[in-house]
This record gives C-alpha cells, sequence and structure tokens, in this order.
C-alpha cells in the first residue's frame, strides 16, 4: 500500500505545468484542426445555401443561428476555420524558417552579412504594419495562400531580430567556445549548440506569429480587403459588421463564436508553445504542477527576530534531488551558528556543502526538496516564512557570495549599477544616494574607481569576485555565506579575496559561513570547522574527507612534432581591448614571448587581471590576437583559413575556467 501511495506521489510531482499547459493546447488547436478539416461532413448545412429565416435565432436545427441571408451560422463558423488556420499556420511558418535563417546566420557569422541582413530588416520594421499589408492586399490578388505569404514576410524581420539577439548571446557562452577551442566547424557548432538553444526563442516567435497572423488575417477581412469567396472567422466578423449584426441582439450568434474562436486559437498556440520550450531546455523540466511551500504573503515586514535565539539553527536537514531513487543532497544535518561567528563548510566535490548553503537561505529549487529538518534563521523557520517575508530576509539579514561571480552578474548591466540595485532592493534611497552608496562598497572590497562602469566581461575574474562581495554586503547582513568564493582565482587572487572577506566580517560583526576545500586555511583562521561526506557531517579528519591523491605517473602518448622546433612559441603577441566609448583601449598582452617544448610543464602565474586568461584564449583561438604569432608544431594556427587551423588544433585543447559556464 505505501509503496501504491509513493508511485501516485511520483507521478503527482513528475506532473508538471508545461505538459499539461501542452496538453490542454494540444486538445483545443486538435478540436479546431478536426472542426477545420472534416467542416464539409460535420457541417449541418452548406454555408452558402439559405436554411433558416433571417436572422434566426439559436435552436435544435442550427445551434448558433442563421445570418441575415438565412445560413446557417455553425457551418459558416466551421468551413470558417479552413482559411483562418491555414492563413494563421502558413503565415507563421513563412515567418518563422525566414527569421531562424536569418537570425542564425547573421547572429553567428556576423560580419558583411550581418550587416546586410539587419540593414534590410530595419527597413521592413521601419515601415507601418496595418497600411502595408492594406496597400499590398489592395493590389494584389486577395487569395488565402497569396495573403499568407504577405503576412508572413512582413512578420518576418521582428522575429529575425529576436533570434539574432539570441543566437548573439549564445555564440558568446562556455559550451559553444569549448567546442570552438575543440576544433569544430561553424556549421557543427549551429546545428549541434547555438540552434538547440535558440529553439525556445524559435518557439516562441512562432506562437506569437501565428497569433497576430490570425488577427491580420480577420483585421484584413473585416475592413473587406480579404477574399469573401473564402470563409474564414474574419469575413464572418466583416458580413455581420456589414449587414447590422451590432444594433441588433444577432451580435451574440454571429460576432462573438468567431471571435472566441480566434481568441481559442491564439490560447491553444501559447499553451503548446510553453510546453515545447519546457521540453527544450532542461532547466525548465522540474517544476510540478503543484507548488509546494508557495504560501500567501503576510505582510510587507521581515519576521522578527526572536530574543536570545542563535542567529543560526540547522535542525535535522534532510535534501534530496529528484524523485524517489534520487539523490540524498544532505542527510540529517544538524548545526549552530552563534551571531559574529566564523564557520568553515569542508568536503570533497559532491559532499553537499552548495546544497546546504543554499538552504540557508531558503533558496533550495525544486527537483530539490526538503523532506525532513528546518532551518531557523534567529528564531524564524525559514519554512513558516512567506515568500515575501523570505525575499525581505535575503540580501538584507543574510547574504550570499556566489560561486561563479560571471555567472550572477548582469552581462549587459554596468557593475556599478547591478550593486545600486542590491541597495535599492531593501533601502529606501534616490537614484544618486543609492549610486554614491554603491561607489563607496565598491571602493570598499578594492575595486578601482575606473572600473565601476565597466561590464562583467571586461573585468578578471578576482574583480567580478569583489562586485559579488561589495553586492553582499550593500544591506549590512548579520550573516554572510560564501560558496566558495575563490573557485577559479589564480592563488594570489584567492588569498586577496579570503583576506578582503575576513576583513569585512572582522569590520562589520557579521557571522560569516565559508564553503571552501582549503580546511588548513580556514584552521589557521580560527573557524569552526564542519566537514560533510556524502551529505553526512563527519570529523574533519576522517578518511572520507581528506583530498585523493593523484598519481603523478603518465605515459608520454607520441606527438606529431617538427623536429627543431618547440611545440608552441609565443612571439610578440599583444592584445587589447576597446574600454569607454571614446575610442580608448586597454593593452592587456605587451609583446608576450614564451616557449613549451615536448613533454614540457609550463605555468603561468600572475595576478588578476594580468592577462592570462586572455593569453589562452588567444592560443586556442577564441580570441582575436592584435598582432604576433602562435607557433604549434612549427605552424602558425592564426594564421590558417579555418579548415585547416580547425584540424591544426586537435593536439592542442583547452580546459575552461569555470565548468559551469564551460558545459552546455
Amino acid at each position: 500500500m505505501r509503496a501504491a501511495v509513493g508511485a501516485v506521489a511520483d507521478a503527482v510531482h513528475a506532473f508538471r505545468a508545461g505538459a499539461v499547459l501542452m496538453l490542454i493546447g494540444g486538445l483545443l488547436l486538435a478540436t479546431l484542426a478536426f472542426a477545420a478539416v472534416a467542416a464539409p461532413l460535420i457541417a449541418p448545412y452548406d454555408p452558402d445555401e439559405q436554411a433558416a429565416t433571417p436572422f434566426a435565432e439559436p435552436s435544435r436545427e442550427h445551434l448558433l443561428g442563421a445570418d441575415d441571408l438565412g445560413q446557417d451560422l455553425l457551418s459558416a463558423l466551421l468551413y470558417g476555420a479552413r482559411v483562418s488556420l491555414f492563413v494563421g499556420v502558413s503565415a507563421a511558418l513563412t515567418a518563422s524558417l525566414l527569421a531562424t535563417g536569418v537570425g542564425l546566420f547573421s547572429g553567428f557569422l556576423r560580419g558583411w552579412l550581418d550587416a546586410v541582413l539587419m540593414r534590410s530588416v530595419d527597413i521592413v520594421l521601419a515601415l507601418p504594419l496595418l497600411p502595408l499589408l492594406l496597400v499590398l492586399s489592395a493590389f494584389l490578388a486577395p487569395g488565402p495562400a497569396l495573403q499568407a505569404l504577405i503576412i508572413g514576410l512582413i512578420l518576418e524581420p521582428r522575429s529575425a531580430r529576436a533570434i539574432r539577439a539570441q543566437v548573439l548571446t549564445i555564440s558568446h557562452l562556455g559550451p559553444v567556445e569549448s567546442a570552438a577551442a575543440s576544433g569544430a566547424g561553424a556549421l557543427y557548432l549551429l546545428r549541434r549548440h547555438v540552434l538547440p538553444a535558440t529553439i525556445p526563442v524559435i518557439v516562441s516567435q512562432f506562437v506569437r506569429a501565428v497569433a497576430v497572423a490570425v488577427v491580420l488575417e480577420s483585421s484584413l477581412s473585416f475592413l473587406g480587403l480579404g477574399d469573401p469567396t473564402a470563409r474564414s472567422w474574419g469575413t464572418t466578423l466583416f458580413f455581420a459588421s456589414a449587414r447590422g449584426a451590432s444594433s441588433s441582439h444577432a451580435w451574440l450568434w454571429w460576432v462573438l463564436p468567431p471571435g472566441v474562436c480566434i481568441g481559442l486559437t491564439v490560447v491553444a498556440f501559447a499553451f503548446i508553445g510553453f510546453g515545447l520550450e519546457e521540453r527544450s531546455d532542461p532547466r525548465l523540466r522540474t517544476g510540478s504542477w503543484r507548488l509546494r511551500g508557495a504560501r500567501r504573503s503576510r505582510g510587507g515586514r521581515a519576521a522578527a527576530p526572536v530574543a536570545g535565539a542563535p542567529l543560526l539553527v540547522v535542525n535535522s536537514l534532510t535534501i534530496d534531488y529528484g524523485r524517489r531513487g534520487g539523490v540524498r543532497a544532505l542527510d540529517a544535518v544538524s548545526l549552530t551558528l552563534e551571531a559574529g561567528a566564523l564557520m568553515a563548510l569542508v568536503g570533497p566535490s559532491g559532499s553537499g556543502k552548495s546544497t546546504l548553503a543554499a538552504a540557508i537561505l531558503g533558496m533550495v529549487r525544486t527537483p530539490g526538496r526538503i523532506t525532513a529538518g528546518q532551518v531557523a534563521i534567529e528564531g524564524s523557520n525559514l519554512a513558516d516564512l512567506s515568500a515575501e517575508e523570505q525575499r525581505r530576509l535575503r540580501g538584507n539579514r543574510v547574504a550570499l557570495v556566489p560561486q561563479a561571480a560571471m555567472n550572477a552578474l548582469n552581462p549587459v548591466v554596468a557593475v556599478v549599477d547591478q550593486v545600486v540595485e542590491a541597495v535599492r532592493v531593501h533601502q529606501r534611497l534616490g537614484r544618486s544616494e543609492a549610486r554614491a552608496r554603491a561607489r563607496e562598497l565598491l571602493a570598499t572590497v578594492g575595486l578601482a574607481p575606473d572600473r565601476a562602469n565597466a561590464f562583467p566581461h571586461e573585468l578578471s575574474g578576482g574583480m567580478r569576485q569583489r562586485v559579488a562581495i561589495a553586492m553582499a554586503i550593500a544591506n549590512d547582513p548579520r550573516l554572510i555565506v560564501a560558496d566558495e568564493p575563490t573557485t577559479g582565482l589564480d592563488v594570489v587572487a584567492q588569498a586577496e579575496i579570503l583576506e578582503l572577506l575576513l576583513h569585512i566580517r572582522a569590520r562589520s560583526g557579521a557571522a560569516m559561513i565559508i564553503v571552501t576545500h582549503d580546511r588548513p586555511a580556514m584552521v589557521m583562521r580560527s573557524a569552526t570547522v564542519i566537514a560533510l561526506a556524502a551529505g553526512r557531517l563527519v570529523e574533519p579528519h576522517e578518511p572520507r574527507v581528506a583530498i585523493p591523491e593523484v598519481s603523478t605517473e603518465r605515459e608520454d602518448a607520441p606527438r606529431r612534432v617538427v623536429a627543431g622546433t618547440p611545440l608552441l612559441q609565443i612571439t610578440d603577441l599583444r592584445k587589447s581591448f576597446p574600454r569607454g566609448s571614446r575610442g580608448r583601449r586597454t593593452e592587456v598582452l605587451k609583446g608576450v614571448d614564451f616557449r613549451v617544448d615536448q613533454a614540457e610543464i609550463v605555468g603561468l602565474i600572475g595576478c588578476s587581471g594580468v592577462g592570462k586568461t586572455t593569453l589562452a584564449r588567444v592560443i586556442a583561438g577564441l580570441t582575436r590576437r592584435d598582432s604576433g604569432r602562435v607557433m604549434f608544431n612549427g605552424i602558425d594556427l592564426l594564421a590558417l583559413p579555418g579548415r585547416r587551423q580547425r584540424r591544426a588544433r586537435r593536439d592542442l585543447q583547452m580546459v575552461g575556467q569555470d565548468p559551469y559556464g564551460w558545459l552546455s
């Protein structure tokens, strides 16, 4: 019996909102499509014959009554679905196919092709939509096929713009650059990476195009610019308006049904589009139909602290990922943290450290589920707080320093404005006051004043981490949770970030939890060390939390090497980046020279922002050089054409700095 109940619970949990809406939309669309296809069989009368008295009211013989000529309106509605759905879907397909081709190639290949295509799109977008349709419809034959083509061509530019914007974003993401660094060609990248990641936008644009096309067809027909011999929902509305239906009670069965059908068509495609978007992106497949733990907001203030209560209490917390048989990330974890204390969470990768950090901030998201235990902040159980109360708690009394700052920062907003946002979420300050506070915070974390208006991609990893810390301390929190804040940084930047966090704690008096792999560094700083392994608390000295030894033995594989030449030779390599809008540039690589011989290991070290990652990206072909040479096996890689360069790079591979951003 218990197993049966568990199976039912799993089925309910798997019943996702996207699947439900897609099912509803599919049934709606299937019903409309069946009515259109089977109209000659299921329509009770010929829509052009006089089957009743003029303006006959609905009855058993005529469920929707009759028009002024005595023609059955239900039959006209069924036959009208054929033209309306044909024009809407055909126009949307035309617009989506053209927009996808233009957006993909324009956004990915860029250059002169992008300039030509986008200027053409801009010209069409500048033209007023409805007047253009009116002119074309007045001068061309008004058949449904031509009408669908005209509407599709006019809808294409706006969709192309949206798809191109998505492609431009995806083209610079880690997974695409990872495949490119491995030697993948442009068509492969488009087919395997860019197109799948663009599908949600393509689907949304198709759904929008169907809705607009159906409405435009109806509008044109209603204005008398459609084909009067081709019955559609729009022509039904046109005849109803022209023959006085709106001035009598006949509009209830003459005007309302086609309007409802147009609305149902738009809703059906919207529901299907939502479901397809969920299926195309695994991150959207995690929400269940039943909202877990959703509560009504009970007020505008965060819960008041309980006098004498510890700052943080985690009591027998158990968190599972997935449904039955999934992964147990935390297993009955308990700990207490007093105000102003310093705690370190250590343990091997996958031990549950980041999950515990997320639970402390009330940020466990589906498919993660708290199956037992609780987290209390200053005596308030997070599970008992409303969504609004939890929101006011986060970033105010409890703040997070994320593991990967680049993923946490908005790539199209200057960092000072992102700190301003963190300030104004919880403080009622004017724009100028908040901006002054943001600059003060950035100075506190050691970011140079002239970098405040930079975008995240213009900063090094250490600089980005400083911005994330500034956002975390913006509202003087009582507890700061730093989730592996030094991951991916060089050793100098790691030490600087760790000392910065400890300095902020000492100055503000805030308690701090640092998730880290560096147990000795935390012991040296008198931190309470909590060790996790496989989701359980263990003693720090237990073997399960020790870092595994890595074998230094290796077998040298034969390589294709040109005799007398180094494996890699970098000569006078230079690279600069634009800075601001006045033509200024920042020179990052200033004539770099070094060589790597066969079987040699070369360490590239330096402070954050000195150009290490830029040099690696230039060598891997992900960033264009300004000048200089990169010789690999005696061949200047950067001087080779595309296909030959990809072949030559098979023996030169890159490991990215941020695994989460590097993987799809």
